[in-house]
């Protein structure tokens, strides 16, 4: 798969129960997923690469898009002089690092990188 950067690259959605979510999602849709861990399943064949962050937390807009670019600490130091503002900072997991930023209307997205 090739990454571009800048572009929409992944979404991810919160999910109180994954079994059910993937049951619901395979079973209607014929999505394919893929578990890491108990909290995190991927999906794939749903036209956009995403995942399902389990969340015991209400659910009021559960969408994260993530955006990739290859060179982290650039596009932070950018958006950040642009008027972003950092929400998570970098952090590693499974296949990559990332970090969640707020835009100046006040929406969360992430952008991701290998590692």
């Amino acid at each position: 798969m090739t990454f571009q950067d800048n572009h929409i690259n992944y979404i991810e959605l919160k999910a109180k129960d994954l079994q059910k979510v993937k049951a619901f999602y395979s079973n209607v849709f014929n999505w394919s997923f893929t578990d890491y861990g108990p909290k995190y399943t991927a999906f794939s064949d749903s036209g956009l690469e995403g995942g399902f962050e389990q969340s015991d937390d209400d659910i009021i807009n559960g969408a994260l898009v993530v955006l990739y670019h290859h060179e982290l600490e650039t596009i932070k130091a950018k958006l950040i002089a642009h008027g972003g503002e950092i929400s998570k900072d970098i952090f590693h997991f499974p296949g990559g690092k990332r970090f969640h930023f707020i835009d100046p209307s006040g929406n969360e997205l992430a952008i991701w990188c290998h590692t």
